[in-house]
């Protein structure tokens, strides 16, 4: 391979590493606005669920992390950050079984930074070497990780949507 060559997987290497750190940082800010406008919620109205609802505030809180541990560690051979229960707990298809304790809703609201800083630390290490393709519920499909961390804004940007219209119900 000719200096060149060499020179111009370098650059892709760099280039996708900027890209990436920049959807990550996407993501970040989205989840710090979140916080930010949630901060003022009790622990009653962080776990009601509105009539007509079958989640809450906080259920859609860890389901976004659980979702960005499932598209990024699990599919591609990783183990989590968080735990199997934790997971299960907010996977699609679940809703929340008991309200959650204050201290339980702190430590959720710490993981949706606390994920992202391991995130980026693990995207920077390399360590996400395969990937198990699929196709989400919305017909995108995601081949690799790159795929993974451009569709979790959008993602996010459902359950913060969500969780906003949640908040107006709960704080009328």
């Amino acid at each position: 391979m000719g200096s060149n060559a060499k020179l111009l997987i370098i650059f892709r290497i760099e280039l996708s590493l900027l890209t990436m750190t920049k959807q990550i940082e996407i993501i970040r800010k989205t989840r710090s606005f979140l916080l930010e406008n949630l901060k003022d919620l009790t622990t009653e109205q962080f776990n009601q669920i509105p009539e007509g609802f079958n989640n809450n505030i906080i259920w859609n809180l860890g389901h976004t992390i659980a979702a960005q541990q499932g598209v990024c560690y699990i599919r591609a051979g990783l183990t989590p950050i968080v735990s199997d229960d934790f997971i299960n707990t907010y996977k699609s298809g679940t809703k929340p079984e008991k309200p959650l304790s204050a201290e339980e809703i702190e430590h959720i609201k710490s993981l949706l930074l606390t994920t992202l800083d391991q995130l980026e630390t693990d995207y920077n290490n390399h360590i996400f070497g395969s990937y198990i393709a699929w196709s989400t519920r919305y017909g995108v499909e995601l081949s690799n990780l790159d795929d993974a961390l451009n569709f979790i804004p959008f993602h996010e940007g459902l359950h913060s949507g969500c969780s906003t219209a949640l908040k107006r119900l709960v704080t009328k």
